[in-house]
């Protein structure tokens, strides 16, 4: 076993020399001994896996962890000269409005709610991709690189 307020670790943050437990484990039914990396979803939640408990014995799961961060979007690729392809990625992207490179405006096209496909427009420079939807802006969570 392995440390937690219920012997089946643990996720925590540390901040500077404060160390604060984010969730200890239960086993059942969401899971124990978390297992790789955490990978943060574009909605800004973190999603893991465990190695053992979960809703059938001992055989894992999947989690998901809220801290409180708002969600974002992601390019691929994070860099590219004025005219290339370009995918966004992000959460519940359906109603979006525009699309800008360090302000200047891109055309786009919807495919999902979860892709908009875009071309870096001319006049583009290095920064942050923004998408105007209804609700707020979503930024991207690296800058966009423009050579």
């Amino acid at each position: 076993m392995g440390g937690g307020a219920n012997g089946f670790r643990t996720i925590f943050e540390i901040n500077g020399d404060t160390l604060t437990t984010l969730y200890s484990f239960d086993e059942f039914p969401y899971g124990s001994a978390p297992y790789a990396t955490l990978l943060q979803g574009t909605d800004g939640d973190f999603y893991g896996t465990t190695y053992g408990g979960g809703a059938v014995v001992d055989e894992g799961t999947v989690f998901g962890l809220s801290v409180g961060l708002g969600p974002f979007v992601k390019t691929l690729p994070t860099s590219g000269k004025a005219g290339a392809a370009v995918e966004i990625l992000g959460t519940d992207l359906t109603g979006a409005t525009s699309v800008t490179f360090d302000g200047t405006t891109a055309v786009f096209r919807v495919v999902s709610g979860s892709e908009i496909t875009t071309t870096v427009p001319a006049g583009a420079s290095s920064g942050t991709v923004r998408v105007a939807m209804p609700s707020g802006t979503l930024s991207s969570n690296v800058p966009f690189r423009v050579p």
